[in-house]
């Protein structure tokens, strides 16, 4: 793509963007200070996020996503560079000064621990997201486990193993339910809660032996089952301060009741009612400011989101630390930035900048709640191709919907076709749990795609019981 076609693109997503109606946000901005064209590297749910609400940054040009995909595209969120090679620093570097991109956003984990900030930041390009060394906290659960054990972060008792004899030996001592995990990259499958011996004993076999995550399962941790409820906590991070993001509430099982496997997440909601005040002070003393200290005493300092994957202990109501991701949470990402009121380019420049200290956010009152639609197979294998109709009748079924796509392109008559596994994040907000639940659900079924399923219970947990009966 040659310079003048680009500055094309640029004008006309500075087009999309200022023909968008901007809600008002309660935040003060530096008036003086120059709009921003942002990138955001991605092309998933938590990308389009991001992109909606980098978009009602007051100070916000333009806003750039590469790859993107075929909803973000349509939306008018942001002017997709489908052709930009993201895992290539070089090519990004050049593009940024092209575009005069001034803040890059690194929406996905792999180009973080590929050391995509690390080349952009050598540049002088400002960038939210963690160097390759610090996003380790999520590409290895090994160097997780030992910077919690190093600086006295509660979490699960474990240990690692890369021989499946010895593995199954300590499994046999301690006994089902325990968990069983794949060190490295596993696009949130590489998890077992196995409740007997020989399930547990299957997925050694399935990373040790059989190598069925590849490199990411070629050491594995092995971890005590704790009971409790599971939390989502968000932080983000400037290298040495952190401030909280409003809680949310994810659900990974793919079927109602919180059965079946393990996927990315099939919804979310916040506030999450389990996350109260006191147990957010208690997360961010006891977890998330010694992480970011210990960090930053290895020598790689932390800068972008800490997602923390937190157990609150049945036995105890404390929370400990199960697991770390370095990125926004999809889709707790979708549910957090339609509550946003932050100027959120003012914010992610803060962190890069390491003047998070101090600072506060604002967020709408009120909940919200994301049901994922996903293909028909999904965490298993699923056909792509299928027609989805009926999506922008589906954003207008309720006040405060936002349909963000994850998984989808056009067909050769330009309608939108599934070719992912969580494919649609179905979005409402409300003023109550209740409200948003309602409202996210009435779009959900005026989409129509017959190749396409979801979960009905979105909420159950914080909510009095209120099935929905997919159409059929």
């Amino acid at each position: 793509m040659d310079v003048l076609s680009k500055q094309f693109l640029s004008h006309l997503g500075q087009e999309i963007t200022n023909s968008e109606s901007s809600p008002s946000v309660s935040v003060d901005t530096n008036n003086n200070s120059q709009k921003v064209t942002v990138l955001v590297i991605g092309g998933g749910g938590r990308e389009h996020a991001l992109c909606h609400a980098l978009q009602r940054s007051p100070s916000c040009e333009t806003v750039l996503c590469a790859p993107g995909n075929a909803g973000i595209a349509s939306s008018g969120n942001a002017t997709c560079i489908s052709d930009l090679e993201v895992y290539d620093g070089a090519a990004v570097i050049s593009f940024c000064r092209k575009m005069g991109v001034g803040l890059v956003v690194v929406g996905p984990e792999a180009p973080l621990v590929a050391g995509l900030t690390n080349e952009l930041v050598k540049a002088g390009i400002p960038t939210f997201g963690p160097s390759a060394e610090a996003a380790a906290l999520e590409g290895s659960k090994n160097f997780m486990k030992h910077l919690c054990d190093k600086y006295d972060i509660p979490t699960a008792k474990y240990k690692t193993f890369t021989d499946p004899s010895a593995a199954k030996q300590y499994i046999q001592e301690q006994g089902a339910p325990i968990v069983i995990k794949a060190d490295g990259l596993a696009a949130g499958k590489g998890v077992t809660v196995a409740m007997t011996l020989e399930e547990a004993n299957e997925a050694v076999d399935s990373m040790l032996v059989k190598g069925d995550f590849g490199s990411a399962g070629c050491r594995v941790i092995v971890e005590e089952f704790l009971e409790g409820e599971e939390a989502s906590f968000f932080a983000l991070v400037d290298g040495e301060n952190a401030i909280p993001l409003e809680s949310a509430q994810d659900h990974k099982r793919v079927g109602d009741g919180d059965t079946g496997p393990n996927t990315g997440g099939m919804g979310a909601y916040s506030p999450a009612p389990i996350i109260t005040k006191e147990l957010q002070s208690i997360v961010m003393d006891s977890i998330i400011i010694p992480t970011v200290k210990g960090m930053s005493a290895e020598g790689c300092k932390f800068v972008g989101v800490l997602y923390a994957g937190l157990m609150i202990e049945k036995k105890s109501g404390m929370p400990k630390l199960i697991e770390y991701n370095v990125r926004f949470g999809d889709p707790e990402c979708q549910v957090l930035m339609v509550r946003l009121e932050s100027d959120l380019v003012q914010v992610l420049l803060s962190a890069c900048r390491g003047e998070l200290s101090g600072l506060s956010l604002n967020w709408s009152p009120g909940s919200a709640m994301v049901v994922v639609m996903a293909s028909n197979g999904y965490p298993g294998s699923y056909e792509k191709g299928t027609v989805i109709e009926n999506l922008q009748e589906a954003e207008l079924a309720a006040p405060g919907i936002k349909i963000f796509h994850a998984g989808t392109a056009f067909d050769s008559e330009g309608k939108f076709i599934a070719i992912g596994g969580r494919v649609l994040g179905v979005t409402a907000k409300g003023n109550d749990l209740e409200e948003a639940r309602d409202r996210a659900y009435q779009a959900v079924e005026k989409v129509n795609w017959s190749g396409g399923f979801y979960r009905r219970d979105i909420g159950w947990r914080a909510l009095p019981q209120k099935q929905y009966v997919t159409k059929g």
